[in-house]
């Protein structure tokens, strides 16, 4: 049995992931290494977002929660780069998110 935040994690998190890491990179200066470090995953995965060779497959997807997504990860990507934020806040954050796109999604 799928619980329904699993389905759409699945899908969702690596676009939220490519969006905080990209403006992570871009914005905070950040190299790739730190920001797998944040995010707790790997230099090659945030390459691979970086890239679109990941987080990119479900845009369509999500493409009228595009704006929520972006957001939120500039909200996201400002309290990690500030230090206010740690890892299993992050976590926290992203679930929030997650249920905030399951609601816009379910009411379509």
């Amino acid at each position: 049995m799928y619980l329904r935040c699993e389905s759409i994690g699945h899908r969702f998190l690596p676009i939220l992931r490519c969006h905080v890491a990209k403006e992570l990179i871009e914005k905070y200066g950040l190299t790739q290494i730190e920001v797998a470090k944040k995010l707790g995953t790997t230099q090659a995965a945030i390459s691979q977002y970086l890239h679109l060779k990941r987080g990119a497959t479900s845009l369509k997807k999500f493409k009228e929660t595009l704006p929520i997504i972006q957001s939120a990860a500039s909200e996201i990507a400002s309290e990690i780069a500030s230090g206010k934020i740690d890892v299993e806040k992050i976590a926290l954050r992203f679930c929030e998110v997650c249920t905030s796109i399951q609601k816009t999604v379910s009411r379509k």
